[in-house]
């Protein structure tokens, strides 16, 4: 048993050794520092978008002991990631893992730099579960829970499997009251459109919605039980200018069903952003289309 609990304890120190290289620290907000992960050799890092609460005057701490200046390249509050270029080259990126990730069970680390080192927690994969939608509208690929602790200044920071690969990275601000880890393939996508325009495209409707029950005859005739009531419409918004009304009930959204404000959500991606699109309504006892130009949200 003393040299099963030995090899696992030199593995563990090892793969922190092995990953520690690419973990950095970031200050971009007063007080607690926060993590990062080198996402390419010429001074590209992403971290947690909570932990850079200003555009200038961050920096990067490395595994050296050197500090460098950074600039925001862009951010994405819905998924809570931010990506940062340092001044320089010479870093080392981190190896993502790709495939299926982990399982239940399986024991990962939390790595963080909020210091000079390179700190760690070790715990297993509590839960997973299917994409989810975070309640800023971001779409995560994957729900990816742990139990390990996570200690100020390790938002922002990777979590990694046994052989060092990064799973993705952790964040206590997606989740009141939980850690999560947004996977490496989200994790992916966000980093290349925030390098690619800046910003994250999402379409913007403009309107406030509850979900609905529909008449037992409507929903036999249109083939779904309930739908979204419009409970406000902002004023200038997309869906003012293309007449949605107060009171309309929005059962379809460009062909696609609409049951749930999530729905909404979902269809209201950035590849629709500034297209006009039907709308299904329910107004006044009958079905109807109204067409909407998409808005883009700032």
């Amino acid at each position: 048993m003393t040299s099963v609990l030995q090899t696992l304890s030199q593995d563990m120190a090892a793969t922190v050794e092995a990953a520690g290289p690419a973990v950095v620290r970031v200050e971009g907000r007063r007080r607690v520092p926060a993590t990062g992960v080198v996402w390419s050799a010429d001074g590209l890092i992403v971290t947690a978008h909570h932990v850079v609460s200003r555009d200038e005057r961050i920096t990067v701490g490395l595994p050296d002991g050197s500090t460098r200046p950074a600039a925001l390249v862009g951010r994405d509050p819905s998924t809570d990631l931010a990506v940062l270029r340092a001044d320089g080259g010479g870093l080392t990126p981190a190896a993502w893992a790709s495939g299926d990730g982990p399982g239940v069970g399986q024991l990962v680390l939390a790595l963080g730099r909020p210091g000079r080192s390179v700190q760690a927690t070790l715990g297993i994969v509590s839960a997973l579960g299917e994409s989810w939608r975070t309640p800023a509208g971001g779409q995560i690929d994957r729900y990816l829970q742990t139990d390990v602790v996570m200690y100020p200044g390790f938002s922002g920071g990777p979590l990694v499997d046994a052989s060092g690969q990064v799973l993705g990275l952790n964040t206590s601000a997606l989740l009141r009251g939980i850690s999560v880890t947004v996977p490496a393939a989200t994790v992916r996508a966000v980093a290349d459109a925030l390098l690619a325009h800046g910003h994250i495209r999402r379409g913007y409707l403009g309107v406030g919605a509850q979900p609905v029950r529909l008449p037992e005859a409507l929903a036999g005739q249109i083939g779904q039980e309930t739908g979204l009531l419009i409970a406000s419409v902002e004023p200038g918004s997309p869906a003012d200018s293309g007449g949605l009304m107060l009171g309309d009930t929005i059962v379809a959204l460009d062909g696609h069903p609409v049951h749930h404000m999530d729905d909404l959500l979902a269809l209201l991606g950035g590849d629709r952003a500034g297209k006009a699109v039907p709308v299904r309504v329910v107004r006044g006892g009958q079905v109807q289309d109204v067409t909407v130009t998409i808005g883009e949200r700032a």
